[in-house]
Formats: C-alpha cells, structure tokens, sequence
C-alpha cells in the first residue's frame, strides 16, 4: 500500500514537504487527503497532479482491470464518496459511481442494480440511519465495504447511528470502516482487489 498524507490540522508547509518527500522517494501512487483550499494551490505546483473534492493524487499506476461501485445513499454523501474514488483510480482501478440511490428511494437503488451487478467489490457510502450496506447485501453477492457518514439530524450523532448500524448489520460478511474514512474504504477494496 503506498503511503498517503492526511493533510487536515497541518500547515501548508508541513504538507507540501511530506508530500514532496513520497514523490522525491517512490514513482508510486501517492494520496493526499482532507486538503484545505490554502493548502491545494502550493500542493498542486508539486507536480502534475489529479483532484477531487478535498483529495489529490500523483503517479497514478496502471489500469488494473478491475472495478470498484461506489454506490452512495444521498448527494450529502458524495465529498467521501470522492475521497474513496480519487485513491482507488490513483491504485490503478476503474470506478463506477451510482449517487442518491438511499433506502428513502427504493426504487432508484432497484433500478440501479445493473450499474453494480458486475463490478469486483462495492464501497457503500451513506449517512442517517446506515442502512443502504445491509440492502445492498440482500441484492448482491460481491463484497462490500461500509463507509458511515457524518450527515444526518436528530438522532444521526455526527455518524455514530450509521457506524453502529452498519457493525450490527444482519447480513453477514459487510466489512465496516470509520466514520466518513472513504480513504479506508477504497484501501480495503484495494486489498480485496490484490488477492
């Protein structure tokens, strides 16, 4: 696994020298994650660089033949949706996004299943309650990675309702990362993906 940089709660210089010590080192991927918007200018002059959302990533390897659905419940959902995209194509995977397919629309997510029905490994991405990995489970076969998020009111706990959902699922084998980790996630399917 190449070796990426968290860039919140650190300053500008801090990680543009922590990035620029993974590309002077390697020719392999490199991530960086949770970039603020004064960070990006002097990280983007490093190189030559893609970016999405509050991720960046340089030398992106091969095409691996292989495809990761990232299938995520609401439009709220979609900054870490981004993060999991950007680190899987900088690991060389294809990535096919299915957006607002939540439990509150049954009928997008049903409709949708064909966009999924074949990729290799399925991220599930979703807030409020959680429960989009656990149908997910009930309509197909291959493995899926839980990513909880942070989005939701009342009782949502700043995405602890959807991480115990998603632990206490009852459909068997979901695997579950951290709250809004969807750098974790697209790992765990990088790992999946290396078998």
């Amino acid at each position: 696994m190449p070796e990426a940089v968290l860039c919140e709660f650190k300053s500008i210089d801090q990680t543009v020298d922590a990035v620029r010590g993974l590309l002077d080192g390697a020719d392999d991927a490199v991530v960086a994650t949770r970039i603020t918007e004064e960070q990006r200018p002097s990280l983007a002059a490093l190189a030559p660089s893609a970016a999405e959302g509050t991720t960046m990533s340089w030398n992106h390897r091969p095409h691996s033949g292989r495809t990761v659905a990232i299938v995520s419940a609401g439009t709220s959902d979609v900054p870490v949706a981004a993060e999991a995209a950007l680190t899987l194509t900088s690991l060389g995977h294809a990535v096919r996004r299915i957006t607002d397919v939540g439990v509150a629309g049954m009928h997008r997510l049903t409709s949708a299943t064909s966009e999924f029905d074949d990729a290799d490994v399925i991220i599930a991405i979703a807030g409020m309650e959680g429960a989009l990995p656990t149908v997910l489970a009930g309509l197909t076969g291959q493995p899926i990675i839980a990513v909880p998020t942070s989005v939701g009111y009342g009782s949502a706990f700043e995405g602890v309702t959807a991480l115990l959902t998603m632990m206490a699922s009852c459909a068997p084998g979901i695997s579950v990362v951290g709250i809004d980790n969807g750098y974790g996630a697209a790992c765990a399917a990088h790992r999946i993906l290396q078998r």
